[in-house]
Formats: C-alpha cells, structure tokens, sequence
C-alpha cells in the first residue's frame, strides 16, 4: 500500500512542477522567447560559422546557457518551501508501516526518478530534481542503516535455551529477508543496493552458525550446523540469486564438512572399544612398528583382539546400530527430511571402517584366524532391516 502511495505522490508532484514551471517561464517569459536564449541562439550559429570565435565569447555563452534555468529554479524554491521536509515527513511514515519499507521506499524512488527522465513529457525541473535527489539520498541512508541493524541482529542472536536442534532463528529471519526483499525489487531497475545487502547479511548469518561451536547445545553442534548449512543451501538453491552463488557453493560444502563430523562421531559409538584398539593398532604402524610385530606388543596381542571383537557379536551390533538410529531420528528435524541423507552416510562410512578392520586384520594378525563376528552381508542386511521397519 505504502508503495502505491508513494509512486501516486511522486507523479503528481511531477506534474504539479512540471505546470508551475511551465506557468512561471511564460509568465515571466523565462522561456524560449527571451533575449537571453535567441542572443544564445543567433551566439551558436556565429560559432558554427567560418569566422573565429574568441574564447571569451565562448565562456560567457556557456555561462549564460547555465543561468537560464535559475531564476525557474530559485522562484519553484520559494513557491515549494515546505516540500522537501514534508516529503520526508511522508518517506519516514512510509519506512515505518513495514519492518523493512525502507526496502520499498528505495525502490519506488528509483523507479520514479527513471520513469520521470525516460517519459516523452517535459523533463522535470532542476528544483523537483534536487528534492528527489535529496530524499533518495535519505531513502539509501535508512536502507543501509536497516541492513546495518539486521546484520548485527543476526550475529548476536541466541540459540532459545529450550530448543535442542533445527533451523535457528537467525537462519529464519535471513530467509524472511530475502523472501520480502526478492519480492520488493522484482521489477526494480537497479538491484545493485539489494545485491550488496545480500551479501552483507549471508556473511552475518554464517557468522551466526559458526558461533554455535562455543554455545552451550543440549546436542551434537555439528548437527545443528550440517542442518542450517543445508537448509540455507537449500533455500539459495530455490531463490536463484546470482550474486549469492558463491555462498550456496560455501554452504553446501560447509554442510557436507559438518555431516562428515557428525557421522564419523555417532560410529563410533556403536564399535567404540574396537574404534580404540584399531587406532592404537595404526597409530604403532605409524610410528614405525612393522605390520607382523603389532601383535607381539601387550596391548595389541591377539590375545586383546579376541578379547574386543568377542564384546561385538552380531546381535548386539545391530542394537547398537537400532539405538543409533532412533537417537538420529529423535534430534533431527523433520522438516529438512535430512535422516534418509544421515543415515547412508553413516551406513558407507560404517562399511568403510569395517572394512579397513578386516585389513588391519589380515595385515597384522595374518594366520591367526581371528575374524569379527559378523560379516560384509551382515552388516548389509543390518542397516536394511533398521531402514525397512522405520
């Protein structure tokens, strides 16, 4: 409403000027008719002539082509004093209706000031030019401060002490934003202010999530942050804005950093004594341990890999992986619908690490005979029958 308002006053005050000044140069004959522009006029054409024309003459022709306008300009001033400082009045009234109508306060001058210079009727005058100017300069100061305001808002903003995961409300708030913003300047003419603020506030937002690593969650950080990397990976990938695509690129890889962490994290849990055993086993290898003597060290014996393994039979390691998967499900929200993504991560990566087990097995403990108690297809059919039944 206020962007109609506002485009319907800007027209009329360009018609209301564009008469009075017309009235002003035929009244007080300030227009073509006047000794100054044909002393002008015969001027030019001596200048275009084969005679040389002094320099003198030539500055104070342009000089006098300078003036022309402002005794126009200096009698619209006194007529439209009070113009200015209602204008303003009214631009303020009109910021203040929406949370950002300064957003469509910049637009609406914008557009109008082009409208009015790209319209085949009479150019407005200097006087409406320099009142426009001077509100649009105002109309950029209020949008630059807004995004100044939001930017700070988003990177001070506090996780709520009752919320456990999903979309923070910084994330919710930058994607109203741009949502109502998108919007406004869809039929703008310029969108260089717009493109500037969007950049602006995604390096607020980002700043925003990377803030949760020392924030007191009642979950895993690196779940939180996978979700609202994704969910703005997302949202930038819906939006289509050309001047975001290197943050959607950033989020998407943020987003997949942080999955990676979270999964390698919740696996081990499942295997966790075995998880210790092989690293301590790669970490003798490492250091310079032959393969065939890691078994002859006390705490890597043959003896401790049996007495591991036998603390993971089958059955258990299928409940562990149950138990996991509710956990998963439990903290993660729904709406992103990122569980089906989560858990073959976890699945790949599991498969991956049992396989680096038999490795470590066959490489170390060769001919012992020592074996885990489930096998490949196991495994497989473990993680199967946990995503059939939920």
């Amino acid at each position: 409403v206020s962007k109609q308002m506002l485009g319907q006053v800007l027209r009329e005050l360009q018609l209301l000027c564009t008469a009075e000044q017309q009235f002003i140069e035929k009244f007080f004959q300030l227009g073509q008719g006047t000794t100054a522009l044909q002393v002008l006029e015969v001027s030019l054409r001596a200048m275009s002539s084969p005679v040389p024309v002094p320099p003198l003459l030539i500055a104070y022709l342009l000089y006098l082509f300078l003036r022309l306008e402002e005794p126009t300009t200096r009698l619209l001033s006194e007529i439209f004093v009070c113009l200015e400082p209602e204008l303003r009045g009214f631009l303020d009234v009109c910021s203040k209706i929406h949370p950002f109508g300064c957003l469509q306060v910049l637009v609406t001058l914008n557009d109008s000031i082009f409208e009015m210079w790209g319209s085949s009727a009479a150019l407005p005058s200097s006087f409406l030019n320099t009142v426009l100017g001077n509100v649009l300069v105002l109309a950029k100061s209020s949008f630059n401060k807004c995004i100044g305001a939001l930017c700070k808002e988003l990177e001070e903003a506090k996780m709520p002490s009752k919320m456990k995961g999903g979309i923070l409300p910084s994330v919710s708030r930058f994607e109203e934003f741009v949502t109502f913003s998108e919007e406004v300047f869809r039929t703008a003419q310029r969108k260089g202010e717009l493109d500037k603020a969007h950049l602006r506030l995604a390096d607020s937002v980002f700043s925003s999530i990377n803030s949760l690593s020392s924030a007191n969650l009642k979950v895993n950080t690196d779940m939180v942050m996978m979700e609202n990397f994704y969910h703005i990976h997302c949202f930038l990938c819906q939006k289509k804005i050309h001047c975001l695509e290197a943050k959607k690129r950033e989020a998407k890889l943020r987003y997949s950093e942080h999955m990676e962490k979270y999964v390698i994290k919740y696996l081990g849990q499942p295997l966790e004594k075995l998880n210790h055993f092989f690293e301590g086993v790669k970490a003798r290898v490492a250091q310079g341990v032959k393969e065939e003597e890691v078994s002859f060290h006390l705490a890597y014996s043959k003896q401790e890999l049996r007495k591991v393994i036998e603390k993971y039979p089958g059955k258990e390691v299928k409940r562990a992986l149950e138990i996991l998967y509710r956990k998963i499900h439990k903290y993660l929200s729904a709406e992103e619908n990122l569980l089906p993504v989560v858990w073959h991560a976890m699945e790949q990566e599991f498969i991956r690490q049992y396989q680096e087990f038999e490795d470590l097995i066959q490489r170390c403990y060769a001919g012992s005979g020592i074996a885990m108690d489930f096998t490949m297809e196991d495994l497989l059919s473990y993680f199967n029958s946990i995503t059939r039944s939920n």
